[in-house]
């Protein structure tokens, strides 16, 4: 049996939320690389643009200076917390949804139950595989990505902090 069979498998057990939780979880790492993406390759250039633009200024000190140092900041703030909060509702989401799948395996149990009696554990395993297996999933995913998630909000605290004091105003 290849892989994919195995992955199959494996998410039919788990019922339609695991297939869910699967596009959550697309959705997330597609998030956290397009982060990463970002903050490696195109945060630097742009900084750079914004640092060219107020370094030809003359005027650094007046009212209007300052409102454009804080336009300058603004737009690189902007690019930078793209996506974050979701990232974070996100990992925030996939353990729900594990819940919800724990909820509809347990219906599942009471529907074999109802029909068979409780004297058939057979009947009532796939239940059972469709209320754990979610939960698993989503606790699991949404542990693996808390680090990153961490790493990508530290990182932006340091790159506003970093480009704030890199465009001083003089008094």
């Amino acid at each position: 049996m290849d892989i994919n069979a195995y992955l199959f498998d494996f998410l039919n057990t788990g019922g339609k939320v695991l297939w869910a939780i699967l596009a959550v979880t697309i959705w997330l790492w597609f998030l956290i690389f397009e982060r990463y993406w970002f903050f490696l390759k195109e945060y630097r250039p742009r900084l750079s643009s914004n640092l060219s633009v107020w370094q030809q200024r003359d005027d650094k000190s007046s009212w209007i200076a300052v409102q454009h140092r804080k336009q300058l900041l603004s737009e690189l703030d902007c690019l930078m917390v793209r996506n974050l909060k979701l990232i974070v509702g996100l990992i925030a989401l996939l353990p729900m949804l594990g819940l919800l799948g724990t909820v509809t395996g347990m219906i599942q149990v009471f529907e074999v139950m109802a029909f068979l009696g409780s004297g058939n554990p057979r009947a009532m395993a796939n239940g059972v595989s469709a209320a754990t297996i979610p939960t698993m999933a989503g606790m699991v995913i949404s542990l693996l990505a808390i680090p990153f998630a961490t790493e990508l909000d530290r990182r932006y605290r340091r790159e506003k902090r970093e480009a704030a004091s890199a465009m001083p105003t003089y008094s």
